[in-house]
């Protein structure tokens, strides 16, 4: 079973936290909304990974003021790629806490959509296990 250690940002802004919606056709959680996020590749370090992952799928202009690692979970999920393969993956999350200085997003083609939302209105979303889990634990839902 392939193994990947995944760097998620729960990224606040003006009390609102970003959801971005997972696109239909690939992922782990097709179609859900969830935290942005990915792996870390060889050789990176993890705050690196962090701050290219958010770059590749949110865009350059999204300012981050503060990254403070939070916690950390872990699942295993079968992941579909662009191709339509399938396969089981262990995950490792390494889950921080992020605020932005701005709301200025480009999404790459991973996402279809995204939102800033208010605590109380996360319960209004599809949110994937694995962010309401997330959420959960923070005390936001």
């Amino acid at each position: 079973m392939q193994r990947r250690v995944i760097v998620c940002p729960l990224i606040e802004n003006q009390g609102q936290y970003l959801l971005c919606k997972m696109a239909d056709d690939r992922g782990v959680f097709p179609g859900q909304w969830a935290l942005s996020g990915g792996g870390v590749e060889p050789g990176e370090r993890i705050e690196e990974a962090l701050r290219r992952e958010i770059r590749e799928e949110l865009g350059p202009q999204l300012a981050l003021t503060r990254i403070t690692p939070w916690t950390f979970s872990d699942d295993i999920r079968t992941k579909t790629w662009p191709d339509g393969t399938r396969k089981e993956v262990y995950m490792i999350y390494l889950i921080f806490d992020c605020t932005s200085a701005n709301r200025d997003i480009v999404l790459n083609d991973e996402f279809q959509d995204y939102a800033w939302v208010s605590p109380g209105d996360l319960k209004n979303y599809d949110l994937n296990a694995a962010t309401r889990q997330t959420l959960t634990l923070k005390g936001l839902l």
